[in-house]
């Protein structure tokens, strides 16, 4: 699985003018399933997210956690993540996981991440989905439960 995590002052997810998903400071986690993930990969994320130590302390450091500073996740799923732009101009999407078993990986991240103590926010699997969001920092991450980057 694959993920990009932005550290947020505030985000929202809207699917056809309706908010479906909004927090204030946290992360935002755009997550992406590839073929041949399976729940390992879900819950390797999820303990990598929740765990990630990227607020700062009372001396400006990143070294703090989420759930430290009371913080919340907005979960939107995004295959596109898995695109593949290496030949031609036409991302190929091959190496994203078919719809019905992402889904159920994407709902497991959010499950594990909840049992971490997290709240978490979502947006709408399938869904065109509008994502508003204030980086604070900026801060912005690539994590990958294959260790690729």
């Amino acid at each position: 699985m694959r993920a990009v995590v932005q550290r947020v002052s505030r985000a929202r997810v809207t699917v056809a003018g309706e908010v479906v998903g909004e927090i204030g400071p946290g992360l935002l986690v755009l997550l992406g399933a590839a073929t041949g993930d399976v729940e390992d990969d879900a819950l390797y994320l999820a303990g990598k997210v929740v765990g990630l130590r990227v607020f700062e302390d009372e001396q400006g450091a990143m070294n703090r956690a989420l759930l430290e500073v009371g913080g919340a996740l907005l979960v939107v799923s995004q295959f596109t993540l898995l695109g593949d732009c290496r030949k031609g101009r036409r991302p190929s999407f091959i190496a994203a996981l078919e719809p019905g078993e992402a889904e159920r990986l994407c709902d497991r991240f959010v499950a594990c991440c909840r049992e971490l103590g997290a709240r978490v926010e979502t947006g709408r699997f399938r869904a065109m989905m509008d994502v508003e969001l204030v980086n604070a920092g900026p801060v912005t991450l690539l994590l990958d439960s294959r260790k690729q980057f």
